[in-house]
């Protein structure tokens, strides 16, 4: 393993680290009664805010904030995507937050949403199509597939296929256009969202409508 190769190992693995000292420290705070083990669970979910900040390019103080308003046993955050295609094109955003880069609608999944019913509103919110979710493709994790740049928690991406239904293109506060491209057209893509493989994947997916749906 080169230098960079090793460097970008161990940052992995101290990112990994905090991420569980930080739901030990959850799961702490919230199941003891005794104000002696809060200081010290407290003390414990500081360390992991300010390993946490120094690879996820976040403050300290909004990394506790975050932190604050999860209770309960920790678990993973859901983000759900969509995998649209018409004429063997598939569906991209402009994420506006991203420099313009490209990526498959989507978003964090909404409390008393199913996670269709999620995915069917965020392409409609983001891009101004109807789709219909048809089939899981892909359930992965964010850290494990390398996602870029870190984030301060774990997440798991949902990737559905969706059937175009209706609608058309239009902007929103957080995209900045709606475009189908071809399998070897595809933009810069906003790589904290969704990676070449992955769309790479899809199109596979698109031939063979056989392929079982892709994990971990």
């Amino acid at each position: 393993m080169d230098g960079t190769g090793g460097e970008r190992h161990r940052d992995d693995a101290r990112l990994r680290w905090a991420r569980e000292l930080q739901a030990i420290a959850q799961a702490g705070l919230h199941y003891t009664d005794s104000p002696y083990e809060r200081e010290r669970y407290g003390h414990v979910a500081r360390i992991a805010a300010e390993m946490l900040a120094a690879r996820a390019d976040l403050p300290v103080a909004e990394i506790l904030r975050l932190n604050a308003s999860d209770i309960g046993y920790a678990t993973p955050k859901v983000d759900v995507r969509g995998v649209v295609f018409r004429d063997n094109r598939i569906l991209l955003v402009r994420e506006i937050q991203d420099r313009g880069r490209w990526t498959l609608p989507g978003g964090w999944a909404d409390v008393n949403d199913t996670p269709s019913s999620a995915v069917e509103r965020e392409i409609r919110e983001e891009s101004g199509y109807e789709a219909r979710a048809v089939k899981v493709l892909a359930v992965y994790d964010r850290e494990a597939q390398g996602h870029r740049p870190p984030y301060a928690r774990s997440i798991y991406k949902i990737f559905f296929l969706c059937e175009l239904t209706g609608g058309e293109a239009r902007t929103s506060h957080e995209t900045g256009g709606a475009e189908f491209f071809a399998e070897d057209a595809i933009p810069e893509l906003s790589e904290a969202r969704v990676l070449a493989k992955q769309i790479r994947r899809f199109f596979e997916h698109l031939r063979d409508p056989s392929l079982p749906t892709d994990f971990d």
